[in-house]
């Protein structure tokens, strides 16, 4: 068994950190790709906060600007060299400032990254996160660029110092890397074989969000119902659901994401029986003809797909299902493709991430024969997409006239400024914008408020109020937190630190500090 350790990983106060004057430098942390690099991101923040770093004002132009990268998404290396690009000339006018490189593109990559855009200072990969503080000293000191990619884990990444982009939400990872091989993923070259955390170190974690305040966590992990693989349990996830929904003040639980080879009954019980786990499953189904599926390998078939819904359905019946599907698949031919949209018909997804399939150098797809013109990619992309938007209004619009309990988030309405209206999630993670009543209390993001769905469109939902009566607010914890969070960070300078020791950046496990 080769359980990873749970120990605290501390980070030093870095003398790169600073700049001639002993003024803290500031940086920024740009996220491409999914949950899990957006949880990296993190960690990254928080390390480099123990090290002194301060993360830069909106719109500031950052010391230090670390690009975390995504191997998997569409023309994933365009953006990352696009943006690079535009940094180079901010980099030649601001002196001293370091550009990082890391993440999933930066591993497969490696030496690429300084041939292509030789002004970046550091390039670090997956396995190796907690030393991009040391990294930028080095770089800073030497006058020369720095390329670490390990090819295995170096620490555990949640024993990182962490800055949580949230105070009323969480993310937890599980495992690491992934056991699959499916033929058009990068990922098990890039994050490697899983690795298991240590059930108690996931829930010590997790109840340490809850004492800072968060009332919602989302366990990650590539496929996190496979959860037990190194210690041979494999009703393991339901049992870590199960523990999770014990935990006193975490309200919601939400996971991401399952493989449907590996989902058993046993996790559509825990499901059903902890009132703390969402109605919420996110299914990749990738494609609905087996001959794909079988290419591609994924070790179910469509029927079998479909079975898990309906048992889901009938032990969860007000399930949010979503998923991912790849279309263009090499060899997909109009056959294929049509069973897809059949699969789609059934299941009833209330949304989907839908894709294009593009070569990724290094996956066993990208030299298959028979690769699919892009032409006759995107005519059925097109039907695929108002396939799914149809089936997504019309689920949507059998939520109107539910009551729902809504955890208010910030950032997810981009036009609430405009609408006058608050956004928020509901309990099966549906996005719902509604209306703030003339005199009614205004509630904080973390705090849940009770609305009647009134329209629905196939992305969102809208909440309004006719009657112009008072909004259902329940104050909770999480809001408390957001009001400190917003008095610490207002405009009062912060006090200095004793004897150059780095700002308290949380961690993942024990409440340990760098200097302690």
């Amino acid at each position: 068994m080769t359980l990873l350790d749970g120990t605290p990983t501390l980070i030093a106060p870095s003398p790169a950190a600073h700049d001639a004057a002993g003024i803290a430098r500031s940086y920024e942390v740009r996220t491409f790709g999914c949950q899990m690099n957006v949880h990296d991101s993190e960690r990254l923040s928080g390390s480099l906060e123990s090290a002194g770093y301060v993360r830069a004002e909106v719109g500031e132009e950052a010391d230090v600007v670390i690009i975390n990268t995504c191997a998997v998404r569409d023309n994933a290396a365009g953006k990352l060299y696009g943006t690079l690009g535009h940094l180079a000339s901010v980099k030649r006018r601001k002196d001293g400032m370091q550009i990082a490189v890391g993440g999933c593109l930066a591993q497969m990559d490696k030496q690429a990254v300084l041939e292509k855009a030789p002004w970046v200072d550091v390039v670090f990969g997956t396995h190796n996160m907690g030393s991009l503080p040391r990294l930028l000293e080095r770089a800073r000191h030497n006058g020369e660029a720095e390329l670490e990619i390990l090819e295995s884990l170096e620490v555990f990444p949640s024993t990182l110092p962490t800055k949580r982009d949230s105070v009323y939400s969480g993310w937890v990872s599980i495992s690491v890397g992934c056991n699959n091989t499916c033929t058009f993923c990068i990922v098990p070259s890039l994050r490697g074989k899983e690795k298991d955390r240590r059930p108690g170190d996931i829930l010590n974690e997790m109840r340490l969000l809850v004492d800072d305040g968060a009332i919602e966590v989302t366990l990650l992990g590539q496929n996190v119902n496979s959860y037990g693989v190194e210690f041979g349990d494999r009703q393991a996830f339901g049992k870590l659901l199960r523990a999770a929904g014990q935990i006193e003040g975490l309200e919601r639980v939400r996971f991401t994401s399952p493989h449907p080879a590996a989902f058993t009954d046993d996790v559509i019980d825990a499901m059903a029986e902890t009132p703390a786990v969402m109605p919420q499953l996110h299914m990749p189904l990738q494609s609905g003809s087996d001959r794909i599926l079988k290419a591609m390998r994924r070790s179910y078939r469509s029927d079998r797909f479909l079975g898990i819904l309906d048992r889901v359905r009938e032990r969860i019946p007000n399930a949010s299902i979503t998923t991912d599907i790849i279309v263009g698949f090499p060899g997909e031919t109009d056959d294929d493709f049509e069973d897809t949209m059949r699969v789609v018909e059934k299941a009833r997804f209330s949304s989907a991430f839908t894709f294009q399939y593009s070569i990724r150098e290094g996956t066993p797809a990208a030299t298959m024969p028979d690769q699919v013109p892009k032409a006759v990619v995107q005519e059925r992309y097109g039907r695929l997409q108002a396939l799914q938007d149809r089936i997504s209004l019309e689920e949507n619009q059998a939520q109107v006239g539910r009551d729902v309990d809504l955890l208010v988030s910030m950032g997810e309405g981009k036009k609430d400024a405009a609408t006058h209206r608050l956004t928020g999630r509901a309990e099966d993670n549906r996005l719902v914008h509604f209306e703030l009543p003339a005199g009614s209390e205004t509630p904080r993001p973390g705090d849940v408020v009770s609305v009647r769905i009134t329209h629905a469109a196939p992305f969102h939902l809208l909440a309004d109020a006719p009657d112009g009566s008072a909004l259902r607010i329940r104050r909770t914890r999480a809001g408390d937190a957001w009001d400190r969070s917003q008095a610490e960070s207002c405009a009062i300078p912060a006090a200095a630190p004793v004897d150059g020791a780095p700002r308290v950046v949380s961690l993942g496990l024990p409440t340990l500090r760098a200097g302690e």
